[in-house]
Parts: C-alpha cells; sequence; structure tokens
C-alpha cells in the first residue's frame, strides 16, 4: 500500500494532539484533548502521566479515524513534546514514581540559585548553553530523586528519567526504547553541546546516575515501530523534536538568521545560528536547533513563560471572557488600553531577565479603568515580552534578521499579530498552516525515512500566508516600550526577600 501520509504526536503543556499530513505538508486531520493541570502550592506545576499517555493515544486514533485512512498508508510518525517536564519511572513496570514535574515548576528555584551562588554558572553555561534555572530538567530530576528516595534505586538501573518524548517512545514503541534525541537532551543541562552526550562533571553537580539517562539518537532517526495495538499497524516512529526545534524545523528556518516565534501556552522565539557553537550576550541561551546526520546546528532562544496562558487566565480565573478567540473582539472595544500594563511574571520571566523572583504585576490603572482594557493589557504584554527577545536577538551582533516567522494558537490574533510588526518594526509572517510544530515533527519523520531528500525539499512545503508590516509611529512606538519597561521594573525581584530598590 502506498504511504502518502505523516503523522505528527504533538504532547503540549495543556493538551495532546495529532496531526496528519500529506507529503506536500498539507493537513489531513487533526484530533485533540486537553488535559488536567496539578498545582499542588503556589508556583508548582505538575502532569499526571496516564494523562499524558491516554489524551495522546486518544489524539491520534482520532485523528486517524477522522483522516480516513489505514494506518497503513502513513510513512511514519513524528513526536514532538513539552520539553523541559520531567518524569521517572520504574524500568521494569513502567509506573512512574511521582507525577510528572512540568517546565513552568518553580520548586527547584532555590536549588537553581544555589548553582549560581557556588559559581557553577559559567561552566553551566559554557557547557550546555543555558543557564542555571528552575525551568530546565535537572534540578527536577535531583528533586525527584532526593524526596522520593531514590538515589539507590537509580544507581542499580531501576529508574528511568525522561522528558516527555522518552516517556512517550518507552510506552508506545515496540520494546519500551529508551531513548531521546539531542535537542530535548539538550535542555537537561546535563548534556554537553560540544561532545554530544551527557557530561560527567554536570551529572556529578545534581549527584544524578549516567544509569537512568536516555540514549541520545538524532532529530531525524527511526526509533522503533508503533506498538500495533495502537493503530493496529507498525507504523515507524521515526523523528523525536522538543516542540519548539520542531516548529522551527515546520518554519523552514534553514538558513543562519531565519527567526521563528511560537506562541503557545509559553511564547519560544528561536534564531537558526548556524553550525556553531556561540554563546548569547545579551541574556538567550544556546540551545540545539536540531542534529541530523550527526551534525548539530545551533539556534538561539529566548522563552516567555506566560503567553497565551495569560488569556487562560482571563478566561479561567478572572472570568473576563468566555473563550481565548473573544480576547481580540474585547481588546478592540476600546482605542488602547489605557495607560495599563499586564506583566504575566506568574513563575518567573525568562530571556532576557531570567529572574525566577517576579511576579505577576498590573499597573496603570485608574478609576476608568475597564475590562476591555485589562483584556488588551493581556494581549499587549505577549508583544511586549516577544519583543523584548527580538531585542536581545538582534543585540547579539553579526546575525541579520528580515522578518518573523510565527505560529502558535495566539498567531491567529490579527491584532496581536499586527501589534508585534508595530512593536518589533518588522514584517511578521504567518504561513498558511499554523501547525507549524507538529509539520516540523512530521517532516523530520519524512526525511528519516526517505520521503524527502534533503532541507530543501522539506523546505517546499512551507507556503506563505498573512503578512503584517509595520503601522505605528516610531515615537507612539517608544513611549509604549518606555512603560513596558516601567512595568516590568515594578514585577521584579516580588517573591524575594529583599529590601534594596532596584
Amino acid at each position: 500500500m502506498k504511504k502518502t501520509y505523516l503523522a505528527a504526536l504533538d504532547q503540549g503543556t495543556t493538551s495532546s494532539r495529532a496531526v496528519i499530513f500529506t507529503l506536500a505538508g498539507e493537513i489531513v486531520a487533526s484530533a485533540g484533548r486537553e488535559f488536567r493541570q496539578i498545582y499542588p502550592k503556589p508556583g508548582w506545576v505538575e502532569h499526571d502521566p496516564g494523562d499524558i499517555l491516554d489524551t495522546q493515544v486518544y489524539a491520534l486514533r482520532e485523528a486517524v479515524k477522522r483522516a480516513g485512512i489505514l494506518p497503513e498508508q502513513i510513512a511514519a510518525i513524528g513526536i514532538t513534546n513539552q520539553r523541559e517536564t520531567t518524569l521517572l519511572w520504574d524500568r521494569k513496570t513502567g509506573e512512574c514514581v511521582h507525577n510528572a514535574i512540568v517546565w513552568q515548576c518553580r520548586r527547584t528555584a532555590d536549588m537553581a540559585e544555589a548553582l549560581k551562588e557556588q559559581g557553577l554558572g559559567p561552566m553551566i553555561r559554557e557547557k550546555t548553553g543555558l543557564l542555571p534555572d528552575a525551568y530546565f530538567s535537572g534540578t527536577k530530576i535531583k528533586w525527584l530523586l532526593d524526596e522520593m528516595n531514590l538515589r539507590e534505586r537509580a544507581k542499580n538501573g531501576e529508574i528511568c528519567f525522561g522528558t516527555v518524548d522518552s516517556f512517550l517512545c518507552w510506552h508506545l514503541v515496540e520494546g519500551h526504547p529508551h531513548m531521546t534525541d539531542a535537542t530535548n537532551a539538550g535542555r537537561t543541562m546535563l548534556f554537553n553541546l560540544h561532545t554530544q552526550d551527557w557530561d560527567d562533571d554536570l551529572l556529578s553537580m545534581l549527584e544524578i546516575p549516567r544509569a537512568i539517562l536516555p540514549r541520545v539518537i538524532d532529530t531525524a532517526q527511526v526509533v522503533g515501530n508503533l506498538r500495533a495495538d495502537i493503530l493496529g499497524a507498525p507504523v515507524p516512529v521515526a523523528a523525536l523534536a522538543g516542540d519548539q526545534h520542531a516548529a522551527l524545523f515546520g518554519q523552514a528556518c534553514f538558513e543562519r538568521g531565519m527567526v521563528k516565534h511560537t506562541y503557545g501556552t509559553g511564547c519560544f522565539m528561536l534564531m537558526n545560528a548556524g553550525g556553531e557553537f556561540r554563546l548569547s550576550q545579551s541574556g538567550l541561551i544556546t540551545t540545539l536547533a536540531w542534529r541530523l546526520k550527526g551534525k548539530p546546528t545551533y539556534a538561539f532562544e529566548g522563552s516567555v513563560f506566560v503567553g497565551g496562558a495569560a488569556v487562560q487566565w482571563l478566561r479561567d480565573e478572572l472570568k473576563l471572557i468566555g473563550s481565548a478567540a473573544e480576547s481580540e473582539e474585547v481588546a478592540l472595544s476600546v482605542p488602547d488600553a489605557g495607560g495599563v500594563y499586564l506583566v504575566p511574571a506568574f513563575t518567573g520571566m525568562g530571556a532576557p531577565y531570567w529572574d525566577m523572583y517576579a511576579r505577576g504585576t498590573l499597573v496603570g490603572m485608574t478609576r476608568g479603568t475597564g475590562r476591555a482594557h485589562i483584556v488588551r493589557a493581556a494581549l499587549e504584554s505577549i508583544a511586549y515580552q516577544s519583543r523584548d527577545l527580538l531585542a536581545a536577538m538582534k543585540a547579539d551582533g553579526d546575525i541579520e534578521c528580515a522578518a518573523l516567522r510565527v505560529d502558535g494558537g495566539a498567531s491567529a490574533n490579527r491584532y496581536l499579530m499586527q501589534f508585534q510588526s508595530d512593536l518589533t518594526d518588522m514584517p511578521v509572517q504567518r504561513p498558511k498552516v499554523l501547525e507549524t510544530t507538529a509539520l516540523g515533527a512530521a517532516l523530520l519523520a519524512g526525511l528519516a525515512v526517505g520521503a524527502y531528500t534533503d532541507l530543501a525539499d522539506t523546505a517546499k512545503t512551507w507556503q506563505p500566508g498573512d503578512t503584517f508590516t509595520p503601522q505605528m509611529p516610531a515615537g507612539e512606538r517608544e513611549e509604549k516600550l518606555k512603560g513596558w519597561k516601567r512595568a516590568v521594573r515594578c514585577a521584579r525581584y516580588w517573591a524575594a526577600d529583599r529590601e534594596e530598590e532596584i
């Protein structure tokens, strides 16, 4: 039977999705299901591992059903995932020892701070491209090993560590392979980007036994066959990629200096930095874009911890809107935000600030401030934070950026995209297919099984959609940015026990 389709499992922070594509990159069908967010304490975020598995299997089965195709027609499946989220499970039973600790979780902030105080930051940065932060997997692993008293079992190889890609592979692929790809490994704070291997110094630093770690493979590489009981046929699983790396690939950002920005629960901007390892001088991290045939391509990355989640907050906690789609209409019911700024630092701030103690702040309100002003300020906060990232990338020097390629749920909001173009003073390009994270995973899987010959072949699947060009006068833009910077100063260090003036 002719294999004319590719599938992607897109396991995200708030939902699990699956998308079926043609080899031309067109969406045939998709399905998804949200799952529960668990908040045991302020700043702590967890997921039930069973929810992750169940919703992902449901999404794949439902997407194939909606596509009206046979599993035998699928050439390969790519997996893309929320990245730093950390799981430990029993190697024999597959049973997790604890809920997944989500990338947003700040429970190990003090542990990360202690690494800085010990002067380990430069060593971590030079080896991994990362900064010591609770965001990454390493401190989460240490917390689980300590809290669950698992060190002996871990040393004996009875425990597996994995990010979500590894967890899905172990449970969904025949033979329980314990693998991860280089992009996901690079988000643990344990992986040396120079040697492309787990690093003994970093493992020793956090007292993590090598025995629990997965084998690191290329981003486009056959892992094994999907368990036949899931779809009724053993389809090859042929790519693993962290969600932001998959989106960079799906946006065809194959040339140095090309930038993509994904608007999801968080917002993530990646710039292709080429084949040479470089450290950012502007608060960004260096990460792997992907690794193909053993050859790494690097990227600069900046992360906004709360992007679309700010709109969810408006909907779920404040009840100011009934749906995320309603936010655009409400925001446009007023001419501007009325001087109101929201800094949605609910779990600290990422690049370029890296302030674990920042907290959400709403400033500039007057007696005339209403619902629409706050909704508009929430939308604008996404663009302000994103603009900070792009400014940091430009400050890093010799890489020119001609346009910003965007994707993710909030990129469908025309007001937000226009405001983003105005703030960055740069064209914002929205592709015809917004599912670029899933598309990237599918294309990588297709590349691994020979459905595409090279990067140029996969790039043909990228089709332009809408382009937003700057309309805001320079003076107005500068005034708005000045107000944003003042608001950020108000939000920073709120949760820290410190008295000095910022």
